[in-house]
């Protein structure tokens, strides 16, 4: 049997009761057009285990607070919420703060409290809130606040600003695009190279930036008369997680592209359902050399949150270790029983 993997997971979500009836009175069932999933710490805490993941840095997805007029009242909650989770499990949990945006001034005011009195491990932004993309005119004071603190900024899909499609559902492509489309309005509006102490995790792969990187520094080197491999390094400059990522087509273009230490461990539980989480953490074992597979299961995130580096991880007792490397062997074979003939 092999060892636990120790992940460090940097996607996965949080939904409080007093959250989930927030969106019911607004008439929110679901997000990306997923019902909303049941959640609690001790099944996320049952879920880790599963995968071989010693601390999650917990986030809220989708759609935020951003749906309420007023949002500044929820989002302290969930912080606060966030920041007593992360006490009760020492060493199992982190958080990335919830912003009110796109009440940029609001969001600076929570930024503060949240970094510098609970704590936090960064902050959440959605990639658009209410068709107000990362990137664009009127957020510079809060890139300012989270730059000057190294701040990590985990960027989130959101439904697009548009009317869905039927038969599609927004998680299954849209959310690529919404991803991508803040990274490129982020790096043609120059706010990682304004603001370098900042550190962008893209959600799932960085949607379709890997793929289509060159032909996005391509357009913006025209639109603005930069070097292409200036715009290029942009980009490059983003981590990724792998949450639903880490398939044998999607996790050798995003390894290819992202810099050393930039691929990061990501479920997206409990939005990914736990057999989900188990397919694409077979992908990522299965795929990858030792020495990356480590890096992105723990050690790139230890680089980027040093904290996390400071304890050792604490194995469960040997029983219940047994039966999880058990379940993802089971796993692994699953995950090529689906596989195209030819990946082998």
């Amino acid at each position: 049997m092999s060892p636990s993997p120790q992940r460090i997971d940097v996607h996965q979500h949080i939904l409080p009761a007093f959250y989930r009836d927030e969106l019911a009175k607004a008439g929110i069932a679901d997000a990306g057009g997923r019902a909303l999933p049941d959640w609690s710490p001790e099944s996320a805490l049952r879920l880790m285990d599963l995968l071989g993941t010693t601390t999650s840095i917990v986030s809220v997805s989708t759609p935020g607070t951003g749906f309420l007029t007023e949002p500044a009242d929820l989002a302290r909650r969930l912080n606060d919420r966030c920041a007593a989770l992360t006490s009760n499990h020492a060493g199992r949990f982190g958080f990335f703060a919830t912003l009110p945006m796109p009440d940029a001034a609001a969001s600076v005011t929570e930024a503060v409290r949240a970094l510098d009195d609970l704590r936090a491990d960064g902050v959440t932004l959605l990639a658009n809130n209410r068709g107000t993309y990362l990137g664009a005119d009127g957020q510079d004071a809060l890139w300012r606040t989270l730059n000057d603190r190294g701040t990590v900024v985990f960027v989130h899909p959101a439904e697009l600003p548009a009317p869905p499609i039927d038969g599609i559902p927004a998680f299954a492509a849209d959310f690529l695009l919404d991803t991508t489309r803040a990274a490129y309005l982020l790096v043609r509006n120059g706010i990682p190279r304004r603001y370098p102490d900042i550190r962008f995790i893209l959600s799932h792969g960085g949607g379709f930036v890997p793929y289509s990187s060159h032909r996005m520094a391509l357009t913006i080197a025209n639109d603005t008369e930069r070097s292409p491999l200036d715009v290029l390094d942009d980009f490059r400059s983003f981590y990724f997680d792998t949450a639903l990522s880490s398939s044998p087509a999607a996790l050798p273009t995003l390894l290819a592209f992202a810099r050393p230490g930039h691929v990061l461990f990501g479920s997206d539980w409990p939005f990914a359902p736990t057999p989900a989480g188990q397919y694409f953490a077979s992908g990522l074992d299965g795929n990858v050399d030792p020495g990356t597979l480590k890096a992105v299961n723990r050690t790139n995130a230890e680089m980027l949150f040093p904290r996390l580096a400071a304890t050792s991880p604490t194995a469960p007792p040997t029983p219940v270790r047994l039966r999880h490397a058990a379940q993802r062997s089971a796993a692994r074979l699953v995950f090529k029983l689906f596989q195209p003939a030819g990946n082998d």
